[in-house]
């Protein structure tokens, strides 16, 4: 039996605080996401060069380095940190919604799983592995489609009328 009361029974200042949230919450999601373009071009080989570097290509516009393994265990560490609190809350937000029980699982569970593959993933294509720059291209992309259909099952409920 569930004691919380869906989104939708909430009073009017928590569900406009919590629809104010997500909408900052989304302006820094997306922001982040436009900074990993910018880095990376959202290519395999964007992401490969971004972390080990492009110095062996003399044609290259910007010149990158290796990263040092202190710069990468600190990106690593802060992106799962900061995600999975940010999915946490998702998914809590997500659990007090009116959706159906597969989705809802699907919704909680997804992105932390996608946070570990990516910056796994991520940290392996440092140590050399570069063919997992396709798995992190994946799971980034799960990542973020788990974070918009979240966001705007919560929005469609936080909207709704309580019945």
């Amino acid at each position: 039996m569930n004691s919380l009361a869906p989104l939708r029974h909430w009073p009017r200042p928590l569900r406009w605080l919590t629809f104010v949230f997500l909408l900052v919450l989304s302006v820094g999601y997306f922001t982040g996401l436009a900074f990993v373009e910018h880095t990376t071009e959202m290519t395999g080989s964007g992401i490969v060069e971004n972390y080990n570097g492009n110095e062996d290509n003399p044609e290259a516009e910007t010149m990158k380095f290796k990263k040092a393994e202190r710069d990468m265990l600190n990106i690593v560490h802060a992106h799962i940190l900061s995600l999975s609190l940010i999915f946490f809350v998702l998914a809590f937000l997500v659990y007090l919604c009116l959706v159906p029980k597969k989705l809802k699982n699907f919704l909680m569970v997804e992105p932390m799983i996608s946070v570990l593959v990516t910056f796994g993933g991520i940290y392996l294509i440092w140590l050399g592995i570069e063919w997992m720059s396709v798995v992190v291209m994946i799971s980034g992309f799960l990542m973020t489609l788990s974070y918009a259909v979240s966001v705007l099952v919560i929005f469609k409920e936080l909207l709704s009328k309580p019945q």
